[in-house]
């Protein structure tokens, strides 16, 4: 039986997803959470095919027939409705740049300077709350209360610090439009200061020497997976940032030199780092390596050896422990070392090369990846003995102690 306005228009949605048919293939899907889409089913040389035809309440039954009929129409001249419609987007996007055009373009261009994590959070971040508002609109167009508009719907949600990043990405989209041809001028220029600055988050940590030893302890008697053991024991020791931890890979890690060489396109500043290995962790790496050796991550999911593991994974042995989120942290391993290395008076330059942060003039940095590296190794291999102190309880006097007598 042909649906009814009324039909539609009360239909409920239940736990999976309905499919209400009409005539001559239309139907309409209503989603398990309420949403409402106009479908088409037809064949064409021998195989099933849909095209989406709209959502209801914006098309209305008599709009989605009239839609069908001209889809069927198309079919009788041997015309498939989806690729036309295909066919007639890529030229309409072809002709107008659209601000999802030009932001795609931009990210082509410069995705090959972050990492792919970084990469994928910038275009989900544009997917999610910036496209569906003003992707299609001529950039050109765009005005900055439009675009402040926008922005503000993260806001409002209270993501505040999300707000911020999206609106620095669409001013990158708009200055590489401004380039290109596309548009005048920057217009995300004119909205300084009119999203709320964001609360600076800091990673959980422990600093305090007097906290660091029973941290330290509690890791050597964690009672889950020995290699996530062993990646908790890694993270003070090398104080690489999360990510780098579980994304190692045998093939980086040397041994006979002591020195484990990350590629730069798993570093955030893409610029290849290398960690000097102290005795403890070589000898932390060689009891790993009969269990995980022979396939390519030190740390393997343990779904799949072809995946590290997850990136909840170590602070999840760290909550384990009876540490919460508010203590401590995978990443907070990183503050730890650089509070206390400073404290004990190592070069800061040193310290802050091997902490891998950024360095401010892009063409030195190229060039000196391995800066300060003999000191680096009289540096980690001082850190991992100093842990050790802490660990057996043994008072520890800091350097800079020493030289304010």
């Amino acid at each position: 039986m042909p649906l009814t306005d009324v039909t539609v228009r009360n239909a409920k949605p239940g736990p999976k997803t309905v499919r209400l048919r009409d005539e001559r293939g239309l139907y309409l899907e209503i989603s398990p959470k309420g949403g409402k889409w106009w479908r088409f089913r037809y064949m064409l040389r021998g195989k099933a095919n849909m095209l989406s035809l709209g959502v209801y309440p914006d098309v209305s039954l008599k709009d989605a027939r009239i839609r069908r009929d001209d889809a069927r129409k198309l079919l009788a001249n041997g015309i498939d409705p989806a690729q036309g419609r295909k066919e007639q987007k890529a030229e309409t996007i072809k002709d107008e740049a659209t601000f999802e055009r030009v932001a795609r373009e931009w990210f082509a261009k410069f995705r090959l300077n972050w990492t792919s994590s970084h990469g994928d959070r910038i275009m989900r971040r544009l997917e999610k709350d910036i496209f569906p508002w003003i992707g299609a609109r001529p950039i050109n167009d765009i005005l900055a209360p439009e675009l402040l508009t926008t922005v503000r719907r993260i806001e409002e949600r209270g993501a505040i610090e999300t707000a911020h990043r999206a609106l620095q990405n669409c001013g990158q989209v708009f200055r590489f439009a401004v380039a290109a041809g596309h548009a005048d001028r920057d217009i995300s220029g004119d909205l300084r200061g009119a999203i709320p600055p964001s609360k600076e988050k800091h990673h959980a940590t422990v600093t305090d020497p007097k906290e660091v030893a029973p941290l330290l302890r509690a890791i050597e008697g964690y009672q889950g997976s020995y290699i996530t053991m062993c990646a908790l024991r890694l993270a003070p020791l090398t104080f690489v940032r999360p990510g780098e931890l579980r994304h190692a890979e045998w093939e980086e890690i040397n041994l006979e030199v002591a020195e484990w060489r990350i590629p730069a396109a798993k570093m955030k500043m893409r610029q290849q780092h290398i960690v000097p290995l102290a005795k403890q962790s070589v000898r932390v790496l060689q009891d790993l390596r009969p269990l995980t050796g022979s396939g390519r991550y030190l740390f393997p999911s343990t779904r799949t050896a072809t995946r590290p593991m997850s990136e909840n994974t170590v602070n999840g042995a760290l909550r384990r422990l009876g540490y919460s989120k508010d203590e401590m942290t995978g990443h907070g391993f990183r503050s730890m070392a650089s509070t206390l290395l400073n404290e004990m008076g190592w070069n800061r330059d040193a310290i802050e090369r091997q902490l891998a942060h950024a360095e401010r003039d892009n063409i030195r940095a190229a060039y000196n990846y391995a800066e300060y590296l003999p000191e680096r190794r009289r540096m980690m291999q001082d850190w991992a003995d100093y842990l050790d102190k802490l660990k057996i309880g043994a008072k520890v006097t800091p350097l800079f102690a020493i030289f304010s007598e």
